[in-house]
């Protein structure tokens, strides 16, 4: 059944929603910290097998909805009090909740890049290109000159590529998207959705874009599209109420995520980010947490972001390791399971001494400013 958020009121002309009462979405977050970690396996697995031998092989479509579920979060977070607040409170709310990893991703990237036991490739370059590589990465500026690291978009973190273009969206949000009607925020939406398809259809069936220089703009694409439909789903209210709890919409999500490489991604793609993610986040809005997973949900909520911006560091030494060992499906196995849960460890002691500290802190300059 679909229906309006209990804690979302409309106003008389039904297309601007007032919040009252501010509740949080658990099992959204849940929902986060599975992507996230569907997404560490799946950069194990991509180092070891082609797409149609690895068994996560649409794992990149996290990607797709984190950036869904960050329109819907933004909206809901945003939208009835971005009009009484300065464009500088706004962005400085962000840098705070997002920059903190930004840095610390970037140095850490750094580090393994340096001291990798397995590779060299450090030694072959000259001060002042590592020096913008580095500020590059720092600013969050795309930077695509590693050709060692096939030209990722940020060499020394290969995923902020995606945190670049959230950040764009942010600007897009607080600029002019959240004065839209949502008649126009749903053109723009069909608009973007149109977009989604012809970038899959350009890249021979695939939207795994985004992360390189030479598929810099699928990435511009992408959250276009996952961004605004999480917007409209808030601004619309829907809502479905559902029984399916945090296991269930978990399942749903690994669904998708788990779906075979085949000949039909030109297709399966498209229907995944177009439109099954937009309803596993109106049916995660909608759905009731039990309270046995309340605890599990908060935890992968607040995990999800550390363990996305501080594993890939360790993937490139992975790399180099494979390469040279060539260790078998029994050794992969243990070292996938065992390096997923120590990079989980590693982002929980980055969150609890770094991230949350860091953020308090700078929460409470801002509120003394």
């Amino acid at each position: 059944m679909i229906t309006q958020n209990p804690t979302i009121q409309p106003t008389d002309n039904s297309t601007t929603p007032i919040i009252k009462t501010k509740q949080h979405f658990e099992i959204l977050d849940g929902l986060r910290g599975i992507a996230a970690l569907a997404i560490v396996v799946f950069h194990f697995m991509e180092i070891v097998y082609p797409p149609k031998e690895n068994f996560i092989a649409h794992g990149f479509l996290a990607v797709d909805f984190f950036f869904c579920l960050s329109g819907f979060v933004i909206a809901y977070a945003y939208h009835d009090r971005i009009g009484k607040m300065t464009l500088t409170e706004f962005f400085k709310l962000r840098l705070i909740r997002l920059h903190p990893l930004v840095i610390f991703g970037s140095i850490l990237g750094l580090l393994t890049f340096l001291f990798d036991p397995f590779s060299s490739h450090s030694e072959t370059y000259e001060t002042g290109k590592l020096i913008l590589v580095i500020v590059s990465s720092l600013l969050l500026i795309p930077f695509p000159t590693m050709a060692d690291r096939y030209f990722n978009n940020f060499g020394l973190n290969a995923p902020a590529w995606s945190l670049f273009w959230e950040y764009i969206a942010n600007i897009f949000y607080a600029l002019f998207l959240h004065k839209l009607s949502r008649r126009v925020l749903f053109i723009l939406t069909l608009f973007a959705a149109a977009g989604i398809c012809f970038i899959s259809n350009r890249a021979g069936g695939s939207l795994m874009g985004g992360w390189s220089g030479e598929t810099f703009w699928d990435g511009f694409g992408r959250i276009s599209y996952s961004f605004l439909a999480g917007m409209l789903i808030y601004r619309s209210n829907w809502i479905i109420t559902s029984k399916l709890g945090f296991v269930g919409l978990s399942i749903l999500l690994l669904l998708a995520l788990l779906l075979p490489f085949t000949n039909w991604n030109w297709l399966t793609e498209p229907v995944i980010v177009l439109l099954y993610f937009p309803l596993l986040i109106v049916l995660g809005a909608g759905a009731k947490l039990s309270e046995s997973f309340r605890k599990l949900c908060i935890f992968f909520g607040k995990i999800s972001y550390p363990l996305y911006m501080t594993h890939y560091s360790v993937m490139w030494i992975f790399a180099g390791y494979y390469a040279k060992y060539k260790p078998d499906a029994g050794q992969l196995t243990f070292i996938i399971i065992f390096g997923t849960l120590l990079l989980l460890g590693f982002a929980y002691l980055t969150m609890t001494f770094y991230d949350t500290p860091i953020r308090n802190y700078l929460t409470e300059r801002r509120k003394k400013v």
